[in-house]
């Protein structure tokens, strides 16, 4: 699970909006959008630079979230 912290989003418009860029790279990504957390995880085999840049290509400043080591 890749996690990204993005401002900006506030509505539902927001949530269809960044789904649909991810799905557009990777059509079989699973997409959770949270709204209040500003944070967006997402299933793919697609690399993180790929995901920031369709998220940010949608006019959203976004950054990638640092996978925790365990």
């Amino acid at each position: 699970m890749k996690v990204f912290k993005v401002e900006g989003m506030t509505c539902d418009h927001c949530v269809r909006a960044i789904t649909g860029a991810v799905q557009a790279i990777d059509a079989s990504a699973q997409v959770q959008v949270d709204l209040a957390a500003g944070e967006v995880r997402v299933r793919t085999s697609h690399p993180v630079d790929q995901v920031l840049a369709a998220i940010i290509d949608e006019g959203y400043k976004a950054e990638a979230v640092p996978a925790a080591r365990t």
